[in-house]
């Protein structure tokens, strides 16, 4: 069987870099991070320059946790912006490779697949990486770090772990080569897929290296951490039979729609209700859009720091609906069921459950269907306005009080300036 080759590529300090380029600055010497300076000191900063990293600045700290003797400067996000650039990278990868070999990531990394390119441009899989990564940086002025690997696992590990030391920014690794410089490499939060909890539940069994971890009984494994031991398993050998081609044809066998928003104060009962309310009736919209329809909901609530554990709480709706009123109404009781009177609400997450089409749309003797066609028509409607006007050109009264936020976010992307 052929061997195949990985790229995954990542744009460094990718906000705060176009940012830097904007501003006609060096990004490899200005002081600045991405954070919108009209919320609180304890916002986070998106992104800080490789200038802020060498003065012991932690990318993703918070405005406040800054050293005050550092002169920096602050750049509010413009998202617009930022997918604009990225998409101005994603047809520098098409000149190279085709659509269907590339895989998006996130807004600043992708993985692409060349295993049939090498012959085509008579390049190594390194070569062709530093052809990519001087394309980017000649058209765009964006500097990138690319892992190589015989599988995308490999590939992204060599990316976050081995490039950003290597002189030319690329690193790649097989199989063998992963066992020889990073079986025994610490912490294993490092890894790729390997979170804190993990991680820890892992050194509770006296595992801290992908060497230990391959070394241990599989069932102990199994035992405990189930579904999940196959792929830490799998990851401990180097192995990942995932391709960019299954990705694309991968079909969910359950489907949910969410949204989810993190709070720039502590809201208190009656504030938050009013934010889950926003939320439901934006979650129905969307569904009208979708046309989708789901019968049972879930919320969550993350509560002011240290002052009490997160509380989530789920309903089985007797209709299959994407009714407005009948599920703001569903979250509004869950909310008043979970959240304590005296609690100060920080974050929240709503998500309809098992989606399918409104073709599977179910009624009920307790609900008046004439009320839920009622809702569906008016909710098209609104949507219609919204796609042609704007987001604010419908808004309900409880947009306008002075907890609300619809308006604020109906501005942002990804909860951010636009």
């Amino acid at each position: 069987m052929k061997e195949r080759y990985y790229l995954a590529i990542d744009l460094k300090s990718f906000y705060a870099s176009v940012e830097c380029i904007d501003r006609k600055l060096d990004v490899m010497t200005t002081r600045l991070v991405v954070a919108d300076p009209e919320r609180k000191r304890g916002t986070i900063c998106l992104a800080i320059t490789p200038a802020m990293k060498a003065l012991g600045v932690k990318n993703r700290c918070r405005i406040f946790e800054i050293p005050p003797d550092i002169d920096y400067i602050v750049a509010p996000p413009r998202m617009k912006r930022y997918i604009q650039v990225s998409a101005e990278i994603y047809e520098i990868y098409l000149s190279f490779v085709d659509k269907e070999d590339i895989h998006v990531y996130s807004i600043d990394e992708a993985f692409l697949d060349v295993t049939s390119y090498l012959s085509l441009y008579n390049l190594t899989p390194r070569q062709l990486a530093q052809a990519i990564i001087d394309k980017i940086y000649k058209k765009r002025g964006l500097r990138a770090t690319c892992g190589i690997g015989t599988n995308m696992y490999l590939a992204k590990v060599a990316l976050d772990i081995l490039a950003k030391h290597s002189p030319d920014f690329i690193a790649q690794l097989d199989e063998e080569s992963y066992k020889k410089r990073l079986w025994s490499h610490r912490p294993l939060t490092d890894f790729w897929r390997i979170g804190y909890g993990t991680a820890k539940h892992l050194n509770s069994l006296g595992i801290f290296t992908q060497e230990d971890i391959a070394k241990t009984p599989p069932q102990i494994l199994l035992k405990e951490f189930g579904a999940q031991s196959e792929f830490l398993i799998d990851h401990a050998w180097g192995l990942e039979p995932c391709t960019i081609a299954e990705i694309k044809n991968y079909k969910q066998k359950s489907h949910s729609l969410s949204a989810g928003q993190v709070l720039m104060r502590d809201y208190t009962f009656d504030e938050g209700l009013i934010i889950v309310k926003e939320m439901a009736n934006q979650l129905s919209l969307d569904m009208v859009a979708a046309n989708v329809v789901s019968n049972n909901l879930s919320l969550y609530v993350g509560y002011s720091y240290n002052t009490m554990p997160s509380s989530g709480g789920s309903t089985t709706l007797q209709v299959t609906t994407n009714s407005v009123r009948i599920i703001t109404d569903a979250f509004t009781q869950i909310y008043k069921n979970i959240v304590p009177k005296d609690s100060l609400v920080r974050r929240l997450n709503l998500s309809a459950n098992s989606i399918v089409s409104d073709s599977f749309e179910q009624y009920s003797f307790f609900v008046d269907p004439t009320i839920m066609e009622k809702d569906r028509n008016i909710s098209q409607s609104v949507n219609a306005l919204k796609s042609k006007f704007g987001k604010n050109a419908v808004l309900k009264g409880t947009d306008l009080q002075d907890a609300a936020t619809t308006i604020e976010r109906n501005s942002q992307i990804g909860g951010h300036k636009a």
